[in-house]
C-alpha cells in the first residue's frame, strides 16, 4: 500500500542563487538521513525543466538552477507561482508531493509595447478632449506591477489615470489648452510608468503629438513696404525683385498665389510682369528714367486653402539713371561778323547747355578749342558767354570755326558739339607793302615809247576799299624835266611805262620814288625807291680816230727804211660810244702786203715791224686794219694805211720816247696847240691838287696801273702825242666816252681862233677819279 504525504509548500524567492538550500526535506518528512541513504529515492519534476533537487545524502532541498518567476508563470491569472516535485522512496514505497512557491521580486521594470506613440490632433480640437494612450506592461505581480503613470511637463496636455477591472492601470491624455500649429506643430511628451516595488522601477514611452493644420493664418510678406532700384534700359526679362510671402499654415493652406491689387496702375502693370507662382517681378518693357523715375506697386498674396486668406505689400521701384542721354547745346545768340578791332571781353555768343540725365550723368562741362582768342564765361546756371580774350587780326585769321563741345560727367562720358563760323570784318590797319624796298629796273636803250618797264605791285592784306591801291610817281625834276614826263605808272595796277626812247649815250640812270596808297579812311600809304638803269645796246659802230684821215679811208704814212725790228710803225685807235663789252674793240689785219713784215696787236692796235726791211721788199706797203667791237652783232670800221719807205735820217725811237717834230710842223696852228696844251696842263695840275685834298678824306683807292703814253708821227696836222688829239666836233664826244670808260679824264679846250679844239685825256690812275661829272660839264 502506498502512502502519500503532501507538503503544502515552500516559499522560495526567485532571486535565490544556484545551490541555495531551500529546506531540509528529510527533517520535514521525519526521515533520518541514514534511512534516506539506504533506501532508494527518486525525484520527479512536474514540468519540463528541473529547477530543484534533493541531496540524497543530507535530504536538503536545494536550487539546482536559478528560477525566473515571470518565465515560469507568464500568465498573470493569479499572483501565485508553484513548482511541483514528486519524491518516491522505495522499500517501502513512500511518495511525497512537494510544492515550492516562487515568490515575486521587483526585478522587472514597466515597459510599453511601443516606445513611441504618435497622435494627430487638430489645432481646432476643444479643450478637455481625451486621447487614449497605450498601457505599460510589468511582468511582476502585485505591488511590483504598474502602479502609476507620470507625464512630462506640458502647457497643453495632462494625464488621467484609470483602473481596469483586473486592477491594471492605464492613462488617458487630456487637452488642457488649445493648440496652435503655427506656434508649435509638434509636441513631444514623455510618458513614465511606475511600479510599486521597492525600490520602484519605471518605464518610459515617447508621445509625439502632431498638430493638424487648419487654415487660420493669412499669408504675410517679409516687409510691408519694399524699395528697390532698377537701372533704366534694363534688358526685358531682367529680375527686379522676388517677393516672398509666407503662410504659417501647411499644405494647400500655405500654397500662395501672387497678383497685383487694383491700386497698381495699368501703366505700371505694363512695365513690370508678376509671376503668380513665385512672386518674381521682371522688366516687361524698356524703362526710361526720363519718362518716369518712380513706380509704385501693390501685390497681394492669397493662399489656396478653404476660405482662403490673403496678405499684401507695397513695392516702390526707383529707376536709376543711366548716362544714356547726350548733353545738348543751344546757341541763344551769335554775333557774326565782328570787327577785327573788337575790344577784349566783347561778348560774341551766349550758349546754354542741358542734359536730361541726373546726378553726375546730368552735370555737363562746356569747352571751346585751345589756342583760340576766346574764352567761356559762365553767366548763370548752365548759361555761358563766349568773349574775346586776345586781340584779333583778320589778316592772320580771317575767320574762326568755333566748336562748342559739351561733355557730361557720366561713366563713360557722353558729349555733343556744335560748330559756328565767326567772320572778322576788316579795318584799315595795314599799310600797303611792296615786296621789295628798292627796285632796280634795267631798260635797254632805244626802247619803244610806252613800253612796259615793270609791274610794281604792292600788297595790302586788308579787304575791299582798304585793299584798293592807287599808285603815284612822286614828282622829282632832273634838268628841269619832271619824272612824269619820262615815266608813267598805271594807278590801278602799278605797271610802270617809259614815255620816251632812252639813249644810253645821253642818259644812263634815273632815281625816283613810287607811292602806293590804299582807299581806306584814313588812307595809308608807303613808297618804294625805283632805280632805272639804261642798258647799252650795240648801236654805235667803232670810229677810227687815229690815224686820222680827212677824207676817205686811206692814210698815207712814211717810214724810214732803216727802221729796226719791233719799231712802232702806226697805232690804230678806234672809239666806240657804247659801253662795256659793246665798246671793247679788237684789231685785225684785213689785208697786208707782206704778212712777215708787220704785226698788229689785237688789243691796242699797234703795228710794229717784225723784221728789218730788205732790198727785196717793195717800197710801198698797203695795210687794211679792221676795228671790231664786242657787241652782238658786232660792228666794225676799217682804215687803209699806205706805208712808203724813205731813205731819210729819221731816228726810230722806242715806245716810251717822244719823237721830236720837224721844224716845218710848227705852223701857226701848232703854236696854238702848244699854248692850249700848256693851259690844259695847268688845269690838270690844279685838278690833281684838288683831288689829292679830297682823297685825304676818303678811303684810299686801289693802286692803279701806271699811265700809258703813246706817240705817233703823222705828216698831217692831226697829231696824237701823249694821247692828245686835235679833233673836230664830229668825234670829240665819242673820244670823251671812250676815254672816260677806260678810266681817263677827258678835257676839251678850244683853240684861240675857235676853229679847233684840244681834247686831252689823262689816265685816272693819277688820282682824278672823281672828276667825271666836272669833265662832262666842261665838255
Amino acid at each position: 500500500m502506498t502512502t502519500v504525504f503532501t507538503v503544502t509548500h515552500y516559499s522560495v524567492p526567485e532571486e535565490m542563487e544556484e545551490g541555495s538550500v531551500v529546506a531540509n526535506l528529510a527533517a520535514d518528512l521525519g526521515l533520518d538521513v541514514k534511512t534516506l541513504h539506504n533506501r532508494k529515492m527518486r525525484v520527479d519534476v512536474v514540468g519540463n525543466k528541473k529547477y530543484l533537487d534533493i541531496n540524497r545524502d543530507t535530504g536538503e532541498l536545494f536550487i539546482l538552477e536559478r528560477m525566473d518567476r515571470e518565465f515560469l508563470c507568464p500568465l498573470k491569472t493569479s499572483t501565485s507561482c508553484f513548482l511541483k516535485i514528486d519524491a518516491t522512496i522505495e522499500n517501502p514505497i513512500r511518495m511525497f508531493n512537494i510544492e515550492v512557491e516562487i515568490t515575486d521580486i521587483n526585478d522587472n521594470a514597466p515597459h510599453f509595447r511601443r516606445g513611441t506613440m504618435h497622435l494627430d490632433i487638430s489645432e481646432s480640437s476643444p479643450v478637455g478632449e481625451r486621447f487614449s494612450l497605450n498601457n505599460a506592461a510589468d511582468p511582476d505581480v502585485g505591488t511590483n506591477s504598474v502602479k502609476d503613470y507620470h507625464l512630462s511637463s506640458s502647457q497643453h496636455f495632462a494625464l488621467e489615470i484609470q483602473t481596469g477591472r483586473d486592477g491594471s492601470k492605464f492613462a488617458d491624455l487630456i487637452l488642457t489648452k488649445a493648440l496652435d500649429r503655427e506656434q508649435q506643430a509638434v509636441h513631444n511628451l514623455i510618458l513614465t510608468a511606475v511600479d510599486g516595488g521597492v525600490p520602484t522601477r519605471t518605464g518610459t514611452a515617447s508621445i509625439i503629438v502632431r498638430v493638424l493644420d487648419v487654415n487660420d493664418n493669412a499669408p504675410s510678406f517679409d516687409k510691408d513696404k519694399y524699395v528697390v532700384d532698377v537701372m533704366e534700359n534694363s534688358p526685358i526679362g531682367s529680375l527686379v525683385i522676388k517677393l516672398n510671402a509666407t503662410d504659417l499654415d501647411e499644405g494647400s493652406n500655405s500654397d500662395i498665389a501672387y497678383s497685383y491689387s487694383l491700386y497698381t496702375s495699368e501703366r505700371t502693370q505694363k512695365m513690370f510682369t508678376l509671376n503668380p507662382e513665385n512672386g518674381e517681378i521682371r522688366v516687361k518693357e524698356m524703362i526710361n528714367y526720363e519718362d518716369l523715375k518712380l513706380y509704385e506697386l501693390e501685390v497681394i498674396a492669397t493662399d489656396k486653402g478653404p476660405n482662403s486668406l490673403s496678405g499684401q505689400c507695397k513695392l516702390t521701384i526707383h529707376v536709376t539713371d543711366m548716362n544714356d542721354n547726350h548733353p545738348e547745346i543751344s546757341i541763344k545768340s551769335f554775333q557774326s561778323p565782328i570787327k577785327e578791332n573788337e575790344p577784349i571781353d566783347t561778348v560774341i555768343a551766349v550758349v546754354s547747355v542741358s542734359d536730361k540725365d541726373s546726378g553726375d550723368n546730368g552735370v555737363v562741362d562746356l569747352h571751346v578749342p585751345d589756342n583760340m582768342p576766346f574764352r567761356l564765361r559762365e553767366s548763370s546756371d548752365n548759361y555761358y558767354e563766349l568773349v574775346v580774350s586776345e586781340p584779333l587780326d583778320r589778316e592772320k585769321v580771317p575767320e574762326y570755326d568755333i566748336t562748342f563741345t559739351v561733355t557730361d560727367r557720366g561713366s563713360p562720358p557722353l558729349s555733343d558739339n556744335e560748330t559756328m563760323t565767326l567772320e572778322l570784318l576788316d579795318i584799315n590797319d595795314n599799310v600797303p607793302q611792296f615786296p621789295q624796298s628798292f627796285y632796280t629796273i634795267r631798260v635797254v636803250e632805244n626802247n619803244a615809247p610806252g613800253a612796259l618797264l615793270s609791274s610794281l605791285t604792292a600788297f595790302d592784306p586788308d579787304l575791299h576799299e582798304n585793299q584798293y591801291l592807287v599808285y603815284f610817281i612822286l614828282e622829282k625834276e632832273i634838268a628841269n624835266t619832271s619824272m612824269s614826263m619820262l615815266f608813267s605808272i598805271n594807278p590801278e595796277n602799278g605797271n610802270l611805262y617809259a614815255l620816251k626812247t632812252f639813249d644810253y649815250e645821253i642818259e644812263k640812270e634815273f632815281l625816283f620814288h613810287i607811292e602806293a596808297r590804299d582807299s581806306g579812311s584814313p588812307p595809308l600809304s608807303s613808297n618804294v625807291t625805283v632805280h632805272i638803269i639804261i642798258v647799252d645796246q650795240n648801236d654805235n659802230a667803232p670810229v677810227i680816230v687815229s690815224p686820222w684821215r680827212a677824207h676817205g679811208s686811206v692814210v698815207e704814212e712814211k717810214i724810214p727804211r732803216s727802221t729796226d725790228k719791233g719799231s712802232l710803225v702806226a697805232k690804230v685807235i678806234a672809239l666806240d660810244t657804247d659801253s662795256v663789252h659793246n665798246s671793247r674793240i679788237t684789231y685785225q689785219f684785213l689785208q697786208v702786203t707782206d704778212a712777215t713784215l708787220f704785226s698788229l696787236d689785237q688789243y691796242n692796235g699797234e703795228i710794229r715791224t717784225m723784221r728789218m726791211f730788205s732790198y727785196r721788199d717793195p717800197r710801198h706797203q698797203r695795210l687794211v686794219v679792221v676795228a671790231k667791237d664786242n657787241g652782238e652783232p658786232a660792228l666794225s670800221a676799217t682804215v687803209t694805211i699806205k706805208l712808203s719807205t724813205v731813205e731819210t735820217a729819221v731816228k726810230a725811237h722806242s715806245d716810251m720816247t717822244e719823237v721830236p717834230l720837224e721844224y716845218d710842223i710848227f705852223s701857226d696852228l701848232n703854236l696854238y696847240l702848244v699854248i692850249g696844251l700848256g693851259s690844259v696842263s695847268f688845269l690838270l695840275l690844279i685838278t690833281i691838287l684838288v683831288t689829292i685834298v679830297l682823297k685825304c678824306q676818303k678811303p684810299k683807292p686801289s693802286i692803279a696801273a701806271p699811265p700809258c703814253r703813246n706817240s705817233v708821227i703823222s705828216e698831217r696836222n692831226s697829231t696824237i702825242a701823249d694821247s692828245t688829239l686835235v679833233s673836230n666836233d664830229a668825234y670829240w664826244y665819242s673820244l670823251f666816252l671812250a676815254e672816260t670808260r677806260k678810266g681817263k679824264l677827258v678835257v676839251r679846250q678850244p683853240l684861240p681862233k675857235g676853229s679847233r679844239y684840244i681834247v686831252s685825256s689823262i689816265p685816272r690812275g693819277t688820282g682824278l677819279t672823281d672828276t667825271s661829272d666836272s669833265a662832262a660839264s666842261t665838255l
